[in-house]
């Protein structure tokens, strides 16, 4: 009799492991698609448009905490979903750049500078002055103008429009890799 209620309480317990592991993966994939979703996700750096400050292959966390209680602001670095125009282009995956103007602002490019409301903007993180002059334009209410950092290399704003603010998936926030880069987004020495 031992025996017989041993072996029935053994398929009971293996069974009661199995379904407690299952929960715990099917929580843990709860949490980890609500943190993706609602907080961070990591992203990676295809293309040289925002060099020196993002390279190629750089990965990141991008935080959409923030852009909850405030609106993206001049200097943000954003990662955002391909506006309408970029669509049509037949570009589907997310870019990243740097945000130039906000709601309201004017912007133009002249003789290697970037003007916003008149006045010359001071961009000690470009790769090298812009060398495409740009007319003035006035942003709409709720869309950014973007620029990549790399301005003489990045299909930005001047190019394709603005962004519109429900386009925008939240803040480049903090770089994991390379290695010798972990840490706030900022330059990044060559390796």
């Amino acid at each position: 009799m031992k025996n017989r209620e041993s072996s029935s309480k053994e398929p009971q317990s293996v069974k009661g492991y199995v379904l407690e592991a299952v929960e715990i993966l099917v929580i843990a994939v709860a949490i980890a698609f609500g943190i993706r979703t609602f907080i961070a996700e990591a992203r990676y750096i295809p293309s040289g448009s925002m060099l020196p400050t993002l390279k190629i292959n750089d990965r990141l966390m991008v935080e959409k905490i923030s852009f909850l209680f405030r609106t993206p602001e001049r200097g943000d670095i954003v990662v955002f979903n391909p506006t309408d125009s970029l669509i049509q282009q037949n570009f589907h995956d997310a870019f990243i750049k740097r945000v130039i103007g906000t709601p309201g602002d004017t912007v133009e490019v002249r003789d290697g500078k970037v003007i916003v409301n008149g006045e010359p903007l001071v961009e000690n993180y470009l790769l090298e002055p812009p060398t495409l002059n740009s007319p003035p334009v006035k942003i709409p209410p709720n869309e950014y103008m973007v620029m990549g950092d790399n301005r003489n290399s990045s299909y930005d704003s001047r190019f394709w429009g603005f962004v519109p603010r429900d386009r925008i998936i939240g803040k480049a926030a903090f770089r994991f890799w390379p290695l010798n880069c972990i840490g706030e987004i900022k330059d990044c020495p060559s390796k």
